[in-house]
């Protein structure tokens, strides 16, 4: 399958960059590569985008994309985290703007083979890299019911989760876990039918719960966004597209951390905490999408931007 993906709030985080011509920018979810021909599209030769992404479809399809800009584009394939191992080995010293997609790509959903659905029977799976351990099969097998609990309600805000923790643990009793559809079936019996009425598919969040933890989503955000703020050069842009509130308020903490100028308790003398403000938030509440938007792509309907600069 074809790795498109109609890239989100495209228009908002071309301008939240504030691209300069013959900058140096980073798309550090590289994907389709969407956001990255509109950012390539606005450089001279002397400017530079930097794309990233674990996936090794990505990479192929986005550079198939890309491949007319020549020497414009640098693809790495590589986790975001690794931002300074990045630039580096790239020999690059500062970087003009940085933008996050975070979360999964349509792609990566619909092709059914990844594991990622509730709506395909596949291999369970939801590995964004397909080298690494664990899958999402492994923490459903092997986790014990109470780490399978804590994961579902901490990643998936998900109100059922001890007791389809209860139920998976049940199931793997008699058979492995092994296919998509084998744990929405479990997660169906285990959420009571008037709590299936109403809201989105009963496995969403479960799902959801799992590709987080499968990849570590949330725990490499923060880390991410500082080395981007500490490689960014004076009035550089960095612009995170977010799509759920677990990883809004991790952008918006990290940014508002950031945004400080002194972290001393009220009423001290002095200020011993040397704290140096290093980001002018631009966005004081995050943006979403247009609804011309909305109706031509439902998939960003949950979708916020936050955008910053560096002082």
């Amino acid at each position: 399958m074809d790795f498109n993906h109609k890239p989100i709030m495209l228009d908002e985080c071309i301008d939240f960059l504030d691209i300069k011509p013959s900058g140096t920018y980073m798309d550090c979810t590289l994907g389709g590569g969407g956001h990255s021909m509109a950012i390539a599209e606005r450089l001279n030769t002397e400017g530079l985008l930097i794309g990233i992404d674990q996936d090794p479809n990505a990479i192929k399809a986005a550079g198939d994309r890309l491949k007319t800009y020549g020497s414009r584009v640098t693809l790495v394939r590589d986790n975001f985290v690794n931002l300074d191992k990045v630039v580096q080995e790239l020999d690059i010293k500062r970087i003009d703007g940085f933008l996050f997609d975070l979360g999964i790509s349509s792609p990566q959903v619909d092709q059914a083979e990844r594991g990622f659905s509730y709506q395909h029977d596949a291999e369970l799976d939801m590995r964004m890299n397909p080298d690494q351990t664990p899958s999402a099969k492994d923490l459903v097998n092997e986790l014990s019911e109470e780490e399978l609990a804590r994961v579902i309600k901490k990643f998936g805000e998900e109100n059922w989760a001890a007791r389809i923790a209860k139920f998976i643990v049940e199931f793997r009793q008699e058979e492995r876990i092994t296919t998509t559809g084998q744990l929405v079936d479990i997660i169906k019996k285990a959420i009571p039918a008037r709590a299936r009425k109403a809201g989105p598919h009963p496995a969403k969040r479960t799902f959801q719960a799992l590709r987080i933890a499968v990849n570590n989503e949330l725990e490499i955000l923060p880390q991410a966004i500082k080395q981007a703020v500490d490689l960014l050069n004076i009035n550089g842009r960095i612009v995170i597209i977010s799509f759920h509130s677990l990883e809004d308020r991790i952008v918006k903490q990290t940014f508002k951390e950031m945004n400080q100028t002194c972290t001393c308790p009220p009423g001290f003398p002095i200020c011993i905490c040397s704290a140096e403000q290093r980001l002018k938030i631009i966005t004081k509440k995050p943006v979403t999408a247009r609804i011309q938007e909305l109706e031509d792509n439902p998939r960003a309907r949950s979708a916020k931007v936050r955008a910053a600069e560096r002082l």
